[in-house]
């Protein structure tokens, strides 16, 4: 117990960095997960702007990237990261890598959760004279709000987890000061502090992203 209290300055930074990285991450991430995940919701067979060539490209591209384990990702994406960044370590770069990482995970679940929508209701706003762009923002999105903020949620904990090997190669955060300072040391209440900070955070997030959409559900 001393040496967590000797290393609460320590913990509480790199919880601070760890967060950084998430959030970070989950912006670009989530939005380019977003975008992809509608171009792949449009262009599927019946979709709004059906093209069997353009998706059949997408969901190739998807299904390459998304199984890849994020510690083999990492180093494989790392060529990319040093061409962009001038650097294939550091917090940049594995921001870098894990919002490429969550772009196709997230592409996935915007995909099958806007599927969910039913066709009669985009039906309904075509006839009306919406235009099929329209039809996206004003009802697909809003009708698929609820499962997409619990997909997102998901999302969060997946960044954390990936936030954390981050840590272990290269990048800072609880990941790093677990390794260096618990498992390096020998320490391992030092381990289980970063542990428990980890479960905390994750654990506030998933609650605060369940009632978020439970509200918009019951609307």
């Amino acid at each position: 117990m001393d040496q967590v209290i000797e290393l609460l300055p320590k913990l509480f930074e790199e919880t601070g960095v760890t967060l950084y990285l998430v959030a970070v991450s989950m912006v670009f991430g989530g939005i380019g997960g977003l975008i992809l995940g509608l171009a792949l919701y449009v262009t599927r067979q019946g979709g709004i702007y059906a093209n069997k060539a353009v998706f059949t490209v997408l969901n190739v591209i998807v299904n390459f990237f998304r199984p890849i384990p994020f510690i083999i990702f990492i180093p494989a994406i790392q060529p990319l990261v040093r061409a962009l960044l001038g650097t294939g370590i550091g917090n940049d770069a594995m921001i870098m890598a894990i919002s490429i990482a969550a772009i196709f995970g997230v592409s996935r679940i915007v995909e099958q959760n806007l599927v969910t929508v039913p066709h009669g209701v985009l039906e309904a706003s075509r006839a009306s004279g919406a235009s099929r762009l329209r039809t996206i923002w004003s009802v697909v999105l809003p009708e698929a709000l609820g499962p997409l903020i619990l997909g997102y949620t998901f999302v969060f904990v997946a960044i954390v987890e990936m936030s954390a090997l981050a840590g272990y190669l290269g990048g800072g955060g609880l990941g790093s000061f677990a390794i260096q300072w618990g498992f390096r040391q020998f320490e391992p209440i030092v381990t289980w502090a970063a542990v428990i900070v980890i479960v905390i955070v994750v654990q506030i997030v998933q609650f605060l992203g369940n009632m978020l959409a439970r509200k918009v559900l019951r609307r």
